[in-house]
This record gives structure tokens, C-alpha cells and sequence, in this order.
């Protein structure tokens, strides 16, 4: 791609984020594409001590999830965008009811994002005179919440997840790694403060440290990327009646008092995904199973691993009913 100077530059930085606004991003940052060392040293300690339970792929294409410019050679820029997927929708609360996490309410944010991540990548190549890079949403080993974080869009929590000071934490992240020299928005404070809201209120203990989730006890884990059926029914007990992700640590968050709401219709609840009752997701049969959920993120979790975290839920309920603790 031709050079042009830090004038230019930064004009271009500037018309980028006005582009990712009007494709409907609610935030649009930039930072220096360079290795993570200080966090490729704290991913390395979490590898080896076990926390990542049985995502063996966390460990895959270690260099590449550190430094940018091995998953783009040239790369000069990380440009991270982040998109609201709050629905005001109220939840029903009765424990009768499989919640499922807010953010697979909708159609699948991978095809959804990455539409718009296209549109923005082309937007840059026409107006840069030509770029080299790719797109990223969980496609490839991204650090995606370290991005977001550099680039100044919010900062990382005690509960791991990227907090934005207008939006909360309920959005999705999405990059271009790009040759384009652009400057950099850097990162800004920490505003968790003396708050553990989210460390007090996660009911397996998963949140081991500040900063730290062990994926050996997170219900998320459990629900999602676990397959078998050798779940620990002491852990289990306490999954309430998640069937599907969970969202505990981010509703307790103070920031997200700020929650926005999307604008985005193919983020909004599918019939049935807020208040199914769990003897109803019982009897779904897998043809069912993928009519239900076409295209949408609890495919990950596949058919049996659904219906057995509804027999978990169903259970927690039974126990909770009776008083067995």
C-alpha cells in the first residue's frame, strides 16, 4: 500500500471510526500491532496450570495468539470494534425456565459481525489505496478482550470480560489486522476499583483470583465446550438452571447500569430462548434441536450436550424444590 504521513494518518484513523459508527459499532479503536509480551506471559502461567480444563486448542498457535504480524505479515495496525447485543427483554425468573446466555439469544454473532468487519475492511482498502489484512471474530488465535483493551475501548475486569464505560461489557468484539500505519488510541484505567461484585456472586467459584477465570469451574465451560457427560455433581449443583452459557458476573457488574440497547434485529431473542421451561427443552428431539437453533451460537453446545445440561438444570430444580442442598 502507498505511505502517506501522520497528518494523513490520523485522518484516515478518524473517517475509519466514523465508517465503523455508521455500520452500526458502538465503539472503534486502534492499536500498534506488536507482540504481547507481558500477556503472552500471563496466558503461558494459566496454560500450565490447567485452567483452560479441556480447550486444548488454547494452547494451539501460541506465537500467532501473541503477535499479530504472524497472523499478517506487515501487519502495522490492530483495529478493534466492538457491537452492543443488549436486548430489554425482561427474563423470566422462575427456575422452571433453562436460561440461556443473552448473547446466543440471537442469530450467530460470527456471521453477523464479520459482515460488518467486511464492509468496514473494504471501506479501508478503497480509502487507504489498497491494504493487506484479514478479520477476525473467534475465527483464528486473537486476543480479542487485549485488543479492544490496547486500543482503548474499555478495560479487562475481575471477571475477565472487556468493560466499556458508556456501554457495559453485554457487546461483541470483532478485529482487522491491517498494514496501514494508523496511531494509536491506547489504553485507559482500570475503573473496577475496590468492587468484587462479580467475584462475590459467582456461585462456583470460577473467578479464582481477580482477573483470572479457572474454565475448570466455570459454569460457561461447562455448558458450552464440554463434551461428555462426567460433569461433577458438586460443581453441577450449583449450576442453577443454566442451560446455555451465563451471564451471573456480568449482571452483577455496576457498569453495566450503562447497558445500551442494540439496534441490531438479528441479535434479538428467538421465540422460546427466554422462557422455555425445562420440561419442554426435555422433549426436544434433534430435529427440533437444529430448527430451533439454526444458525445460532448454542449449536456449539450440540444436541446431547444440551439435553444434559437440562437434566442438570431440571435436577438443580427438583433439589431446590424439596430443600436438598
Amino acid at each position: 500500500m502507498p505511505g502517506f504521513d501522520e497528518h494523513a494518518q490520523a485522518r484516515l484513523a478518524r473517517a475509519l471510526k466514523e465508517e465503523a459508527r455508521r455500520l452500526g459499532f458502538d465503539g472503534c479503536g486502534i492499536a500498534k500491532a506488536e507482540r504481547l509480551d507481558e500477556e503472552a506471559r500471563r496466558l503461558e502461567q494459566w496454560l500450565t496450570e490447567g485452567r483452560q480444563a479441556s480447550m486444548a486448542w488454547m494452547a494451539n498457535h501460541f506465537d500467532k495468539r501473541i503477535d499479530p504480524t504472524r497472523l499478517v505479515e506487515g501487519a502495522r495496525s490492530v483495529v478493534s470494534a466492538i457491537h452492543t447485543y443488549y436486548q430489554p427483554v425482561a427474563v423470566s425468573e422462575a427456575s422452571a425456565v433453562g436460561k440461556i446466555s443473552r448473547y446466543a439469544w440471537g442469530d450467530d454473532y460470527h456471521t453477523v459481525l464479520k459482515e460488518k468487519l467486511y464492509a468496514l475492511y473494504h471501506w479501508l482498502d478503497e480509502h487507504a489505496g489498497g491494504i493487506s489484512g484479514r478479520a477476525f471474530v473467534d475465527s483464528a488465535p486473537v486476543l480479542d478482550k487485549v485488543w479492544a483493551q490496547r486500543s482503548g475501548l474499555g478495560w479487562i475486569g475481575k471477571h475477565t470480560n472487556l468493560i466499556n464505560r458508556s456501554i457495559g461489557s453485554f457487546f461483541f468484539i470483532g478485529e482487522l489486522i491491517v498494514d496501514v500505519p494508523m496511531p494509536s488510541d491506547g489504553p485507559i484505567p482500570d475503573y473496577c476499583g475496590s468492587c468484587t461484585r462479580c467475584i462475590d456472586a459467582c456461585p462456583t467459584d470460577a473467578i479464582y483470583q481477580p482477573y483470572a477465570v479457572d474454565a475448570n469451574r466455570c459454569i460457561s465451560y461447562w455448558t458450552i465446550e464440554h463434551r461428555g457427560d462426567d460433569v461433577p455433581q458438586a460443581l453441577a449443583s450449583h449450576f442453577g438452571n443454566w442451560v446455555f452459557g451465563c451471564d451471573i458476573c456480568q449482571d452483577v457488574c455496576p457498569w453495566n447500569k450503562f447497558k445500551a440497547a442494540t439496534d441490531e434485529t438479528r441479535f434479538m431473542p428467538r421465540p422460546g430462548v427466554t422462557d422455555t421451561d425445562l420440561g419442554t427443552w426435555k422433549e426436544l428431539d434433534l430435529a427440533a434441536f437444529r430448527a430451533t437453533f439454526r444458525n445460532s451460537p448454542v449449536k456449539r453446545a450440540r444436541y446431547e450436550g444440551f439435553l444434559r445440561n437440562v437434566q442438570i438444570a431440571l435436577q438443580n430444580t427438583e433439589d431446590g424444590a424439596s430443600g436438598t442442598p
